[in-house]
């Protein structure tokens, strides 16, 4: 009982601690998924494709599964969803090996196929909204959600650039630190804060998809399968109704 505990205190310091980690980053900005809206999917897919796939694969996704989830026909999937070389049935990769990733960025670019399911949907959205220039950066840009992140911000035609706001803060100790305390649009881009707020939360959206595609059918059907068990449970309650009706 003692150890059992035990077990139970240090998976509660865990929680703790992964609760404070987490909140050193700031609060998450609120991302609205719905994955009814098929053309906010269409959307995301695009930007997805245009934007990040240079890069970042989704190697566990093929371009025909994003067709055939998305209502999209073969012949606009070639037109607007691939590239020259690419084949329906072939998967998101990217040209560009391992290595040179490493040489140009300093680390692996990850794969995005799961990167929703591993971040979360308000943590991405949070990602893309918070860029903000600094020119300390090898690309000239940083993020709040993710400090020192060793990528450009791709979207920056879209969004335009931020600049940091900051604050002195004085620590307990007598020290001062700078806190960035909001960023400002320093540079319009080509979409006004409330259309990049849109194009983002379309490409959250598909990169939800992305990480569970199945998720599509499942909504679909489990409104079904509660209907089913709804509709069970009368039948039993009345059928043990029946059978408990002498002993009542």
């Amino acid at each position: 009982m003692n150890r059992l505990l035990q077990l139970l205190c240090i998976c509660l310091l865990g929680l703790a601690t992964t609760t404070v980690t987490f909140g050193s980053e700031g609060a998450l900005m609120q991302a609205k998924v719905d994955l009814s809206n098929r053309e906010s999917l269409k959307n995301g897919a695009r930007i997805f494709i245009n934007y990040c796939l240079s890069c970042h694969s989704a190697a566990y996704m093929r371009f025909n599964r994003v067709g055939q989830d998305l209502g999209i026909d073969e012949d606009t999937l070639k037109r607007d969803f691939m590239f020259g070389t690419d084949k329906p049935g072939d998967t998101m990769t990217v040209a560009m090996r391992k290595e040179d990733a490493r040489d140009y960025f300093g680390t692996p670019i990850p794969d995005l196929s799961v990167i929703a399911r591993a971040r979360g949907a308000d943590w991405l959205y949070t990602f893309f909204m918070t860029f903000y220039r600094d020119p300390a950066r090898p690309f000239g840009v940083n993020n709040i959600q993710f400090k020192d992140v060793a990528m450009p911000h791709v979207l920056w035609e879209l969004q335009g650039l931020q600049r940091a706001v900051t604050e002195q803060e004085t620590l307990p100790d007598g020290a001062t630190v700078e806190r960035i305390t909001h960023l400002e649009l320093e540079t319009p881009g080509k979409q006004s804060p409330s259309e990049y707020a849109a194009t983002v939360q379309d490409l959250v959206n598909f990169l939800v998809y992305l990480g569970e595609p199945v998720q599509l059918q499942r909504h679909a059907i489990g409104a079904w399968v509660i209907g089913y068990l709804l509709a069970f449970l009368v039948v039993a309650w009345l059928l043990k109704r029946e059978y408990w009706k002498d002993v009542h």
